[in-house]
């Protein structure tokens, strides 16, 4: 009795942690979504609508990236919960607050205090599911947080068509707050209580460089996601920008596009969680999802005269190749020791998020030079032999005991 009752808490803090993920995704996408809406609304010229959506979005990933050591520390000294319910507030209040914006540096200031709060959200998740879960069991759960929580990228973009963008910011905003009514309950990772008890150095971001071997596997988890954002970030939320350099017969959607790929996304999250489950490896999974975004990547950037109908397969499809986020966050999370797990878990999608400020900076480098179609295979290219090179690195995790601590 005892035992289904406790299997029940966890799959309710699955569908907690699920549901928290969906709302962090809504308000992390929603500004590649109303990105053009925003800007003509407030006045920004069309000329400078690929600069100024750069400039604002990179501001979110800068917050991502700070948010992302702050949130993990937290996590690792404090708890898992601590972080669910700080983080949900402070880029919900942040959400509320962008609806009323008037400039591009408000936008932009903004978004990177929302992005803060954002990057805790999804690590804290992963990390207490894994942990409260069974060793062959947490793939499921990491696997469902992640492919119901991208579906907010659908409601975002509906809510974008049926109200404006402000709105869209309000509800976002507000779902956040109500979400926090159903975090009442839930509870702390198991294996990070016991760590509590023990005397060791618990959430020392600064023990992940102290170690040669342990600041590689680092590197080497963050260095497997680079591809993923490069793709929604660029790729797709410059789908206007791309169309007409592919000469497209009709204007492309970036909206349109986010919430096709997120829906591959979805659909890619759930099966690279059952295909690990089946072949019992990681590693391969994410060799594959590799594979598929420089296939059909490549494929959209050739497709000259593309129409709307091909560019959302194909965002589609790439959202599909791209799918393996939380198989990449959990490998990070199976990768080290309670006392460093939440740190590693929070900040690295969050540098992979953020790694998107330098992948943009040689994209747009590269612009000039050889055209924004050849510059974005070039680019797409480059983070992908980066991630299967990091891959080869890095330990099969499945089944992993994850009770164990890092060593200072």
């Amino acid at each position: 009795m005892e035992s289904n009752l406790q299997s029940k808490r966890v799959w309710v803090l699955v569908l907690v942690a699920s549901l928290g993920y969906f709302v962090d995704i809504y308000d992390l996408i929603i500004f590649s979504i109303v990105r053009v809406q925003s800007f003509q609304d407030i006045g920004i010229p069309e000329t400078d609508m690929r600069t100024r959506g750069e400039y604002v979005l990179n501001m979110q990933m800068a917050g991502l990236l700070i948010g992302g050591v702050i949130w993990g520390i937290i996590g690792d000294k404090f708890g898992r919960l601590k972080v669910l319910f700080g983080s949900i507030l402070l880029y919900s209040l942040a959400n509320i607050y962008n609806g009323f914006v008037q400039d591009v540096t408000t936008y932009g200031i903004v978004r990177f205090i929302a992005g803060i709060g954002l990057a805790g959200e999804l690590g804290a998740g992963i990390t207490l599911v894994s942990e409260s879960m069974s060793k062959n069991k947490r793939g499921y759960g990491t696997m469902i947080v992640a492919g119901v929580g991208v579906l907010g990228a659908i409601l975002a973009y509906f809510i974008s068509e049926w109200f404006d963008w402000r709105t869209a910011y309000f509800v976002g905003g507000g779902m956040g707050l109500l979400l926090l009514l159903l975090r009442v309950g839930t509870f702390e990772s198991g294996l990070f209580q016991k760590q509590a008890q023990q005397n060791v150095v618990k959430g020392n971001f600064w023990m992940l460089f102290t170690n040669k071997e342990r600041f590689l596997r680092y590197v080497y988890c963050l260095c497997i996601g680079l591809p993923i954002w490069f793709v929604v970030g660029v790729l797709v939320t410059q789908a206007p920008e791309i169309g007409k350099a592919l000469q497209s017969t009709d204007p492309l959607s970036a909206g349109k596009g986010v919430m096709f790929t997120y829906l591959g996304i979805s659909l890619g999250d759930f099966m690279a969680g059952v295909l690990a489950q089946w072949l019992k490896s990681r590693r391969k999974v994410v060799l594959i999802c590799q594979v598929l975004i420089l296939i059909f990547s490549i494929t959209y950037l050739t497709s000259t005269g593309i129409t709307e109908g091909k560019f959302l397969v194909l965002a589609f499809l790439m959202g599909i190749g791209v799918g393996y986020w939380a198989t990449f966050v959990t490998i990070a999370a199976e990768q080290f020791g309670t006392n460093l797990r939440a740190t590693v878990a929070t900040t690295a999608p969050n540098f992979v998020r953020g790694a998107l400020i330098p992948s943009t900076m040689i994209y747009g480098a590269l612009v000039p030079s050889m055209g924004i179609l050849n510059a974005a295979m070039v680019v797409t290219a480059c983070l992908t032999l980066i991630a299967v090179f990091a891959l080869s690195q890095l330990q099969e995790s499945f089944n992993k005991d994850l009770n164990y601590v890092e060593k200072d």
